[in-house]
């Protein structure tokens, strides 16, 4: 039994080192939306031709800068996409810990009843609350994955059908 405490340590250590890469990955994507939130506030300042003042009289300024910002824009989606790329491998890595524990548990530690599951050794938690920990751990970081994938997709797509006059639904 101790032997099987001593492993899920080790699981749960794994899974604090997802958690802190995770937190790491969070301040890289809020500096990514932010730098494009930036972007959006300016492309509703540049869509304004009265902003533009002696430069309306150069043909094409307003919808060359137009043109750079929705670049710079789509760029930052690239690099949001694949942060978000690293944010799946980490859920995937949460999913896989969550497997090989019920693995470890059922697999080669068959013979442990119920009762020895929901056994406590020492101050340490019980197998069960373990197992229930990590694919609790897993189903949060899963549905905040899920939830970051649809917005930078909103973003994306809104990106990929560049219209000026829709820059107010990025917002």
């Amino acid at each position: 039994m101790e032997e099987i405490v001593k492993k899920f340590q080790s699981k749960f250590r794994k899974v604090r080192e997802e958690m802190n890469k995770w937190n790491e990955l969070q301040s890289c994507l809020i500096s990514q939306f932010r730098n494009a939130s930036h972007i959006v506030e300016r492309l509703q300042v540049l869509q304004n031709s009265n902003n533009y003042g002696v430069l309306n009289c150069v043909s094409g300024t307003r919808d060359a800068l137009l043109e750079k910002q929705f670049e710079s824009f789509r760029n930052i989606l690239v690099s949001m996409r694949k942060t978000l790329e690293e944010f799946h491998c980490i859920v995937l890595s949460l999913d896989k810990i969550h497997h090989d524990s019920r693995q470890l548990v059922k697999g080669s530690y068959s013979h442990l009843t119920m009762k020895q599951l929901q056994q406590q050794v020492g101050i340490k938690p019980t197998l069960i609350y373990c197992l229930d920990s990590l694919i609790f751990i897993h189903e949060i970081y899963n549905s905040e994955y899920l939830l970051k994938s649809s917005l930078i997709s909103a973003l994306s797509e809104m990106a990929l059908n560049p219209r000026y006059e829709n820059t107010n639904a990025i917002v």
